[in-house]
């Protein structure tokens, strides 16, 4: 995790510093990382995948008011570019909304529905639970499409899309695509195949090992893991 934030990585410390009896609180790493230029400096970059203008129906936004207190409530999908020294490739994920655990993925050489619908196929198969579901989007073709919804259909998923091109109505999704871009995906691989396999471990050390502020610095599995266990035993 070479540009994991600094707030994570004290946590993450603190218990090996108790450990040898070092003194040193948040703000002291803070400075120390500061000192010797070792911060982290943000990244920002944008380029569009999505292409709305299009025939195909539009599903309206189920999840602009809906509280999200379970997992395996709400999966949100996204499509972004990465790279490797063979050229642009594609990244489909499916997160759940509630744990931010990456339920699936797919990488890509074209956007097509084909290539795309994998990802929701490969979260699909990982779902611990049978409760109702709902798939938020943007409003892409490749999820408007006759392919993709067929698939929604056959597991009884509510299909749910943005309000025209609003980034912020599909916050969570662009966010993980900016954790993996900007944490994770930081060389250029040499080859597709090689890409491939920096994603695979870098999806799994975002699910099981780097904590999230936003889940009281929990990883995406432990919370998905509690929580599905309680949704289990209440039924």
């Amino acid at each position: 995790m070479p540009r994991l934030g600094t707030r994570k990585l004290y946590y993450l410390l603190k218990p090996k510093l108790n450990e040898l009896g070092i003194k040193l609180g948040r703000d002291g790493l803070f400075d120390y990382l500061r000192e010797h230029r070792l911060l982290v400096k943000p990244k920002r970059s944008y380029t569009k995948t999505t292409d709305s203008r299009h025939w195909m129906k539009k599903h309206p936004n189920l999840v602009q008011d809906l509280h999200i207190n379970r997992p395996e409530q709400v999966f949100v999908s996204d499509i972004t570019y990465v790279e490797s020294a063979e050229g642009v490739h594609y990244l489909s994920l499916v997160t759940d909304r509630f744990s931010r655990k990456i339920m699936g993925y797919h990488l890509s050489e074209n956007m097509t529905a084909v290539e795309v619908v994998k990802a929701v196929k490969q979260a699909l198969k990982a779902r611990v639970t049978s409760d109702s579901l709902i798939h938020h989007s943007d409003r892409g073709s490749q999820y408007c499409s006759a392919l993709y919804q067929a698939e929604l259909r056959k597991n009884g998923v509510s299909p749910s899309m943005t309000d025209g091109y609003d980034c912020y109505q599909n916050a969570l999704a662009e966010r993980i695509n900016g954790i993996l871009k900007q944490e994770f995906l930081l060389l250029k691989c040499n080859s597709f195949k090689e890409l491939k396999r920096l994603i695979e471990e870098s999806i799994q050390i975002y699910n099981t090992i780097r904590p999230h502020l936003s889940l009281g610095m929990k990883t995406p599995e432990e919370v998905h893991k509690k929580a599905t266990l309680r949704v289990r035993v209440a039924t």
